[in-house]
């Protein structure tokens, strides 16, 4: 149970840096003199580079091993951090996004997969759970730095040292990776030959989650990256704002603590459907004409609607393709996920810029429509 709360940790380091940038964006876009889109410029810089380190997660894995690999990514993703809390310029952006991008893909798909192979589904819920945590906590102290007049670039620092204090507690506890004992179908699954991507690839039912990915961190991403421009655009101030973007954060913890409960009763299919059931409803209530309020309530909903469908997908990986495959079609998951968070919600960035923030809950329902779609595939043709 310590590995697990060592787990735990590694992905609230992982979720600090993923909601910064989004929740910063229409101050610090002000302060560099930037304009609005390069916010989508930089995320696509940094999830391409998520991208590819999701794609060699399975050597990364099978030759550093999942501890030294989580260790190394959050001290990657610290030090990409202190390069956005230090630039003075837009360019410097550019290339603080490039190790933050290596770090969170080697960390995402290994530890995924880590904990599909060697824990219950409720603990999926819970991991994720605890990157909402993460996501949560960047954007509140944000929020308070500006309501306080230190700037954002203060909130940085703030979470900068709390991330290197997570790398410091993975960095004493390296040892509890060897001497933890998985359960024994887990630890007999995780013996056999690796597939290649390739081979994972042909599988049934392979090609229709990756897209049910794509769509999914697609619409998640550009919640993350837009959602405090939008209530900007309602006519919140920058305070209120950056705590709008907090909200989905903490939409996505609650419904992942929840969730962790409700997958000990219903079945993980169950749970996916729910939650994008729960996602039309709270983008439903950002077409209505309730102003902030209004974007506050629909924000929390997406947020509980999107607990359940990336924790409960992954868990599902190994009885869907086999534990054989799956460290490779976690990779390739993970993959096709930072495909959809890489182009689409600068797509949706250059959309706004012509037709005005107003775009995004039409944005957002497409995405859900077409995720939902690809998700009854994969229902049909898994084995």
């Amino acid at each position: 149970m310590v590995l697990l709360a060592v787990i735990y940790l590694a992905f609230i380091a992982l979720g600090f840096p993923d909601s910064m940038l989004g929740a910063a964006w229409p101050t610090m876009r002000l302060d560099l003199g930037a304009p609005l889109p390069l916010a989508g410029a930089v995320s696509m810089t940094c999830a391409g580079c998520t991208i590819l380190t999701s794609l060699l997660s399975t050597r990364l894995v099978n030759r550093f091993g999942t501890g030294k690999v989580t260790l190394w990514s959050t001290v990657l993703t610290a030090v990409a951090m202190t390069g956005y809390a230090l630039a003075p310029a837009p360019w410097l952006l550019f290339v603080a996004a490039i190790p933050l991008g290596f770090g969170a893909g080697s960390i995402d798909a290994a530890l995924n997969n880590y904990v599909a192979l060697h824990y219950e589904a409720k603990h999926m819920s819970w991991l994720h759970c605890f990157w909402g945590v993460g996501c949560s906590i960047g954007p509140m102290i944000l929020a308070g730095c500006l309501a306080g007049g230190l700037g954002w670039r203060a909130g940085y620092g703030i979470v900068i040292v709390l991330q290197l204090s997570l790398a410091v507690v993975m960095a004493l506890t390296q040892k509890l990776w060897k001497a933890e004992n998985a359960f024994s179908l887990a630890h007999e699954a995780v013996q056999q030959e690796f597939l290649t991507n390739t081979q994972a690839l042909k599988l049934p039912g392979m090609k229709a989650v990756l897209f049910t990915f794509l769509c999914y961190c697609a619409a998640e991403s550009s919640m993350i990256l837009w959602t405090a421009s939008y209530a900007e655009y309602l006519g919140a101030t920058q305070d209120q704002a950056s705590f709008a973007s907090s909200l989905f954060f903490v939409g996505i913890t609650v419904g992942r603590a929840l969730n962790g409960f409700l997958a000990m009763r219903f079945t993980g299919k169950t749970l996916i459907r729910a939650g994008m059931g729960l996602m039309l409803l709270g983008i439903l209530v950002l077409f209505l004409p309730l102003g902030y309020g209004g974007c506050l309530a629909g924000v929390v909903i997406i947020g509980l609607g999107c607990a359940p469908v990336y924790p409960c997908t992954i868990h599902e990986t190994p009885n869907r393709f086999g534990a054989s495959a799956s460290q490779a079609a976690t990779g390739l998951q993970m993959a096709f996920a930072y495909t959809g968070s890489t182009f689409m919600p600068p797509l949706m960035g250059l959309i706004a810029n012509k037709t005005g923030m107003g775009v995004m809950p039409a944005w957002m329902l497409a995405l859900s429509v077409l995720m939902l779609g690809c998700n009854e595939l994969v229902n049909k043709r898994a084995k």
